[in-house]
């Protein structure tokens, strides 16, 4: 246990965010953010100003997970930074007829924003529900951001009982640029199982008391309350599986049974994987155990995503306090 001494020292997490609706179908985030958006004194706490946005209006309006192309992959450097793109010597349209998630990436960016400058947000919670069988999941960008460790290791315990685990969603290759990474500090909340358009009490409910105890712990960390060193347990992403496919990239075999809904369950080699439609076992042939999740979730069929393969370990996040 390191002492208080050797604490990193974290600016104050003045200015917080809360996205609802980055994709219009997922509606536990929707509804919160609609009802804070009527009335935040829920969402209010000594110290700081929590915002509540509706991030994609237009698929919120719609309840589809987005108009033109996938908010949550807009968020790179080309789009933020231009509003007229080239490609070779030929420019593209600008303005109006840029993609409207572009165009509405470029706004966030300059409310919440701009990305990756001391002007950004403290802190955006992007609110998010999956029709797989995840329960409670927070999303953490980096290992090396001991203030998300330090609050996700106060609301797995606040909730203890209950479970929630952690996403570590670090691979260079499998990142992508989300509405919350204008943040210091991103962070993703998954909750599911529930369908697309669909709302469930149970899950609401759920994201209710996460983003409560996050942000009593914003609230303890800004009035001067230090963190002491802890350990955190996360599932660190590895790759994406696809469905197995024939030569024209139609899908050919389906999550079997004994993987359907075991998100986080151990997946060791020879386990079955697959099921193709005439009944065949496909098993996993990996060198050693992985931890899936996302499994069979319905928006990753267009990204040709069947679940992707976890490592678990242990992170320590160093102490902090305010500085």
């Amino acid at each position: 246990m390191s002492s208080y001494g050797s604490s990193v020292r974290v600016a104050e997490a003045s200015r917080v965010a809360i996205f609802g609706g980055t994709h219009g179908n997922e509606m536990s985030g929707v509804t919160l953010v609609n009802l804070w958006v009527k009335n935040s004194a829920e969402i209010q706490r000594k110290r700081v100003e929590t915002k509540p946005f509706i991030t994609n209006p237009k698929a919120v309006e719609k309840c589809s997970r987005y108009v033109d192309t996938d908010l949550n992959r807009a968020f790179t450097p080309e789009n933020l930074r231009y509003t007229r793109h080239t490609a070779g010597n030929v420019s593209a349209p600008a303005g109006d007829e840029l993609p409207y998630e572009v165009q509405r990436a470029q706004e966030i960016n300059r409310i919440f924003g701009p990305k990756g400058s001391p002007e950004a947000y403290d802190v955006v919670f992007d609110l998010h529900n999956t029709t797989s069988n995840m329960g409670c999941t927070l999303i953490l960008e980096s290992s090396k951001d001991h203030f998300n460790l330090q609050m996700m290791n106060y609301i797995k315990k606040a909730i203890a009982p209950a479970s929630c685990l952690v996403l570590l969603n670090e691979h260079p290759l499998l990142k992508y640029s989300t509405s919350r990474s204008v943040a210091k500090h991103p962070v993703g909340l998954e909750v599911g199982p529930q369908p697309q358009g669909v709302l469930r009490s149970n899950i609401f409910e759920a994201m209710r008391v996460i983003l409560k105890h996050a942000l009593d712990f914003i609230e303890l960390f800004n009035e001067g309350m230090e963190f002491p060193t802890c350990t955190v347990e996360v599932f660190r992403v590895l790759d994406r599986i696809d469905y197995p496919r024939d030569a024209n990239g139609n899908i050919i075999a389906m999550v079997h049974p004994n993987l359907q809904d075991c998100d986080w369950e151990p997946l060791n080699p020879g386990d079955p994987m697959f099921q193709s439609f005439d009944g065949k076992t496909i098993r996993y042939q990996g060198l050693g155990t992985v931890f899936p999740t996302f499994i069979n979730e319905a928006a990753y069929y267009e990204k040709q995503q069947a679940f992707v393969t976890t490592r678990r370990e242990a992170l320590v996040a160093s102490a902090i306090r305010k500085v």
